[in-house]
């Protein structure tokens, strides 16, 4: 992790104080996953005449706009936001798809679910990209290198979609490795890495630097992050204003903006799939003990309480069910989620088939400040 001490020097040598994000209490691991192609990706999914073909998603007449191109497309310089008459002038083997956005926003759906079973942090920045805050995951993977590869492996096999990630210890390096191995690769810079990557960067390709800016920069020799980091920050702000004082910082590895959730929680929880398929009542009672733990580990860490107890079950033949139990106040204890978990699995028994999935979710949440008669809502992972 950078040190803060050594963010404070850097500031200090342009002779004026900069507003510096509040520093992470601890090195954090975020993950950007970027859909690879989405829409263009959907449609050659789901039409198998469109696969290894130019594809575009948009109107096809003159004053039409692409709003995707498959990479097979992008080979030619087509691209997103392009007239299509461009598009078509540059790749006349271009197919034209009219966009399914009901389509793209189930599937869309679907992948963010599978974020939410890795972290309750997830920021969507668009259907097809976002954010997530693994630091704390709910799989209890220490690498983020190994939380996006397991995404992108349940993307793929839930999906038939490929997506890249890229990993770091901030938003706007994470948004950038994930640009590096595309499509369906990932890429990580640490600390380490994090300088010298930056100073190489050409200036264009500066996440939220756009071409007007980058225009403005290169006429004043800033060609490359090495240039931009030999700025002071009085330079920075007199010519960009506030912006200034973020590009001051980015090109210096320093941005602890956190990742903010926007979707409404409706639950939490935790599952786990076994190695082996699980029979007997005592053997699924104890397997439950580690995913009850998590469960309630995140409700300590938060805050957050709920009324609604559920058990997911998958069996060896994917079959898949889940018992509820709402309770008249909150689960207060790890105990308590514990008896009312393990009471609905006694249910099920006697019990006929053997079980390769475990799951505990919390809902009717609220939060120690709310009022226990008004629950508050929250993300659902």
């Amino acid at each position: 992790m950078l040190d803060t001490d050594q963010h404070q020097s850097s500031a200090g040598t342009t002779g004026a104080p900069a507003e510096q994000p509040r520093p992470a209490e601890r090195q954090r691991r975020i993950v950007h996953v970027d859909l690879d192609a989405f829409y263009a990706s959907v449609e050659q999914r789901d039409n198998a005449d469109l696969r290894g073909k130019p594809v575009a998603v948009g109107g096809s007449r003159e004053r039409g706009v692409v709003a995707a191109a498959s990479y097979e497309a992008r080979r030619f310089g087509v691209h997103s936001a392009m007239p299509s008459i461009t598009a078509r002038r540059k790749c006349p083997e271009l197919v034209f798809v009219k966009p399914r956005f009901d389509v793209y926003r189930a599937v869309s759906q679907q992948i963010r679910e599978i974020f939410f079973e890795y972290t309750p942090l997830v920021e969507p920045l668009s259907l097809d990209e976002a954010y997530l805050d693994v630091t704390d995951n709910l799989k209890g993977i220490p690498y983020g290198t190994q939380v996006a590869k397991e995404i992108r492996a349940r993307i793929w096999e839930e999906t038939h979609l490929t997506a890249s990630a890229g990993i770091s210890f901030g938003k706007f390096l994470a948004k950038m490795a994930s640009d590096q191995n595309k499509p369906n690769g990932q890429f990580v810079i640490t600390p380490e890495t994090a300088p010298a990557f930056l100073e190489a960067l050409p200036i264009g390709k500066f996440h939220g630097i756009g071409p007007a800016t980058a225009r403005k920069m290169t006429e004043l020799g800033i060609l490359t992050g090495r240039d931009l980091k030999a700025q002071s920050l009085e330079f920075l702000q007199d010519r960009f204003g506030k912006a200034g004082t973020h590009y001051y910082w980015i090109v210096r590895a320093v941005d602890n903006r956190p990742v903010q959730p926007d979707r409404i929680r409706k639950s939490i929880g935790a599952e786990n799939t076994f190695d082996r398929d699980l029979a007997g009542f005592e053997e699924m009672k104890a397997a439950l003990q580690p995913i009850i733990s998590k469960v309630w580990a995140y409700c300590v860490k938060t805050g957050v309480r709920g009324r609604t107890v559920t058990l997911k079950v998958k069996f060896s033949d994917f079959q898949q069910i889940t018992r509820s139990r709402t309770l008249a106040g909150n689960i207060e204890s790890e105990p308590d989620l514990d008896h009312a978990a393990v009471s609905l699995l006694s249910m099920l028994f006697p019990m006929d088939k053997t079980v390769r999935l475990l799951g505990i979710s919390l809902s009717t949440l609220n939060t120690d400040d709310d009022d226990p008669g008004t629950p508050q809502l929250s993300l659902e992972f």
